[in-house]
């Protein structure tokens, strides 16, 4: 994997081969970061990845002046391979090793953009839990989006607070968010 923009522009990361992820293309997640790049300044806002695997997505929010970033993931394996790699960049980002809808359900931190990886294989009724735990605990900011990433076979637009939809390739990005009254 690579960093596709910021202050670690097309550095290489490598992870180990043992790790069970799947981590974003290059070209999804260029794609999911120029959308984001139209509603933020990544220099001030806080970040939550879920499931965050090899911590790709971590990374290319720190690279471009995230300073607050949370990456979850249940396997002790990524969790130490996230902390080495911010540690050896220097970048802002905390790891915690637990269970996804745990972390959700108890939690304290609050974010901007909570950005979720989760299995493809996830049945619908799994899917479903991550908004509804997000909204529910009140663990955006105003004005902040979840996104989940997931496969195009996956609808996810009948869930609350759907907001909208973008495929790049096999891949999905749903976006939830608080509806506004403009």
């Amino acid at each position: 994997m690579r960093i596709i923009s910021g202050l670690y522009k097309s550095r290489k990361i490598v992870a180990p081969k043992k790790l069970p992820v799947r981590p974003t293309t290059d070209m999804a997640k260029e794609s999911l970061f120029n959308i984001l790049n139209n509603n933020y300044y990544f220099d001030a806002i806080s970040v939550i990845d879920l499931f965050s695997g090899t911590g790709n997505i971590s990374y290319e929010f720190a690279s471009r002046g995230t300073s607050r970033i949370i990456s979850v993931d249940e396997n002790f394996g990524c969790v130490k391979f996230i902390t080495e790699t911010a540690t050896a960049f220097k970048m802002p980002i905390e790891t915690i090793k637990s269970d996804v809808f745990k972390f959700l359900e108890h939690t304290h931190f609050t974010a901007d953009v909570i950005f979720a990886d989760p299995p493809y294989n996830f049945t619908l009724e799994q899917f479903s839990k991550i908004p509804e735990l997000v909204f529910q605990n009140n663990l955006l900011h105003n004005e902040g989006m979840l996104v989940v990433e997931h496969s195009k076979h996956t609808d996810l637009s009948a869930l609350p607070f759907f907001s909208y939809a973008k495929s790049y390739g096999g891949n999905m990005f749903s976006f939830f968010e608080v509806a506004t009254d403009n």
